[in-house]
């Protein structure tokens, strides 16, 4: 769909992919609203853009519900939804002292990641099967995260893997589903990118992470994350699809 003049929501907007994607898709002209868990930071980002914000945790149905009312009658409701809220965890099945890890321990990032996720695509999907359609009768673009974790995940990435590979393996099957609203669902799975996430790591394990790409050897950056977000929005006939973005980076076992 053409960007410019189309209402656009992010979650995990205020930083990271997330901020990146808002930024970009407010220079092609769309109208932004920043969903994230960091409400100031989520204002800064939206009244640098001219669009609007609102708290939301992507995992509590009323949290998310109340959030995507406020922007809908802020600025309208999305013909874009980009779902970039998520978190990194590890956690290995058997602790160091033989003992089972708890529950909870391995299951955050599926709260987060996936069922967070598909919490936005329910009401990102509702909002835009009651719109008019556009050409080719589009009525929506929703765009999710997964990770090459999804499909190499590490040691220890249990948690998250299982919740990135569940965001890519739904890609096509909510794409058949919404497919008769005229809305297209796709999804990217990122590599090693250069994220708040990665700020806490020491400069030699930085290096080391590098040395295991392939080209470029760098990591990934937010605004090339931005960029295929708003190419797939834009182009009508990629459609459920999960496109890496990872510098033909395979992850070793550890």
């Amino acid at each position: 769909m053409e960007i410019k003049g189309q209402t656009a929501y992010i979650t995990g907007g205020a930083s990271g992919l997330g901020e990146a994607t808002a930024r970009t898709l407010a220079a092609a002209g769309a109208t932004v609203g920043v969903l994230d868990m960091n409400e100031a930071l989520a204002a800064k980002v939206a009244g640098e853009l001219g669009g609007a914000s609102a708290a939301c945790d992507v995992t509590d149905a009323a949290s998310h519900e109340a959030a995507m009312a406020s922007l809908r009658d802020a600025i309208g409701p999305a013909r874009i939804f980009i779902a970039c809220a998520g978190i990194a965890t590890g956690a290995k099945l058997v602790s160091r002292d033989g003992s089972a890890t708890p529950l909870e321990k391995l299951t955050g990032a599926i709260r987060v990641n996936l069922i967070g996720t598909i919490n936005s695509m329910r009401l990102a999907a509702a909002d835009m099967a009651a719109m008019d359609p556009l050409e080719d009768n589009e009525r929506g673009a929703i765009v999710t995260t997964a990770s090459i974790a999804a499909f190499e995940g590490q040691i220890g990435q249990g948690d998250y893997s299982a919740s990135k590979g569940g965001v890519a393996a739904s890609t096509i099957t909510y794409a058949r589903e919404l497919a008769r609203e005229g809305i297209r669902v796709n999804c990217i799975s990122p590599g090693l990118m250069d994220t708040p996430m990665m700020d806490g790591l020491p400069d030699e394990v930085r290096q080391s992470l590098v040395e295991t790409t392939v080209f470029p050897k760098r990591l990934g950056h937010a605004d090339e994350y931005a960029a295929l977000a708003k190419h797939i929005a834009e182009n009508r006939y990629i459609n459920g699809t999960v496109i890496r973005l990872d510098g033909a980076l395979r992850m070793a076992p550890r």
